[in-house]
């Protein structure tokens, strides 16, 4: 397998029109030199390759599910008097985005 090069780190990051700076394209390039690294320690186990791949890790897992239990709800009036600024039945907030 070829290693990452520089020129493909900038040219994966234009297509996904992120910007990297040359310092957080060298971060990029030793995470995938550490993970290459993860990945040639894996592919020396002997006979990895006839291991047959797991389809789903917890096969044997089965599910417990709760009853369901209808309880009252607290009134809207009550939860509406705990809000700095309440219209009618909705609850005001601040602009967080322009």
């Amino acid at each position: 397998m070829s290693k990452f090069t520089k020129e493909m780190v900038t040219d994966y990051a234009d297509k996904l029109m992120i910007g990297l700076t040359e310092k957080e394209t060298q971060m990029v390039l030793d995470e995938f030199e550490i993970i290459d690294q993860n990945i040639d320690v894996i592919n020396r186990i002997p006979n990895i390759a006839s291991v047959e791949p797991m389809s789903y890790c917890l096969d044997d897992f089965s599910y417990v599910l709760r009853e369901d239990i209808v309880e009252e709800s607290v009134p809207i009036e009550d939860l509406l008097a705990n809000c700095d600024d309440a219209s009618g039945d909705e609850v005001s907030v601040p602009k967080v985005v322009e």
